[in-house]
């Protein structure tokens, strides 16, 4: 999974690929390279982040999905904590829904069921404002895992279909360095059923877990242990590099 990030302040690449033309021959690299999905975000995540209204999120996705849908032919998934964006991006083109909330609105949890559409359901401890300063402490894959079964009821119950469900454990989102290790470790503890996905692309705790080697690099690495402990998918930055792993 290729990302695009049509943000002016992503922790990696803000502003680099928030007009049209930059963000359309961005994602015609990443796809080049072999990416085999394309995942949009309009607003950022990083830690210490702050939330976005609906109409500016719309603004910076919608035109740029507009530009794509005609010219490629892999998934899009719209990278969105907001229900009333997720649906204006699967009315244009999107294929995909990935929510780091893990459908605990109760709006985007009825779109979920109601769309028919893969959804990524992702674990995060906290809020994107307090990622930084509110940790989780001790293990954390069983708290992960119980959270994420619960999600997968909820969306069961709403109707959801278990093939369109996909699994984020959300790494870097309210865990430390040593806890992201213990995630992308054990991939395969999230789910027997579900497709898990894995985000570690460029984040903080790299620099840590692997000392020395250049961020990208890094980020492969961590995505070659995602999948041989289990993952399916891996949400990279950099696909070129992250296809060589393998």
């Amino acid at each position: 999974m290729g990302i695009l990030n049509v943000t002016p302040d992503s922790f990696s690449d803000g502003d680099m690929y928030c007009t049209k033309e930059s963000a359309v021959k961005h994602v015609l690299e990443l796809i080049d390279q072999g990416a085999d999905i394309i995942d949009i975000g309009g607003e950022s995540t990083r830690p210490g982040s702050d939330p976005i209204t609906v109409e500016d999120e719309l603004l910076r996705v919608i035109p740029v999905l507009k530009e794509l849908v005609p010219l490629i032919d892999v998934p899009i998934s719209v990278d969105t904590m907001k229900p009333q964006v997720a649906e204006a991006a699967l009315s244009v083109g999107a294929s995909i829904i990935n929510d780091i909330r893990g459908l605990t609105d109760p709006s985007m949890l009825a779109l979920a069921a109601s769309s028919d559409v893969p959804v990524v359901i992702m674990y995060m401890h906290g809020t994107p404002k307090t990622l930084g300063t509110d940790l989780m402490e001790g293990s954390v894959l069983r708290p992960i895992k119980r959270f994420l079964d619960d999600r997968i009821t909820a969306a069961l119950d709403a109707g959801m279909k278990e093939k369109n469900i996909i699994l984020d454990p959300g790494v870097g989102f309210g865990t430390t360095p040593d806890q992201n290790m213990e995630i992308i470790k054990n991939c395969s503890f999230f789910s027997e059923r579900y497709p898990i996905l894995i985000g570690a692309s460029r984040k903080r705790f790299l620099s840590v877990k692997f000392p020395g080697m250049e961020r990208d690099e890094a980020s492969a690495e961590a995505a070659r242990i995602s999948v041989k402990s289990g993952a399916d998918i891996v949400r990279v930055h950099n696909v070129a590099i992250t296809k060589k792993m393998f």
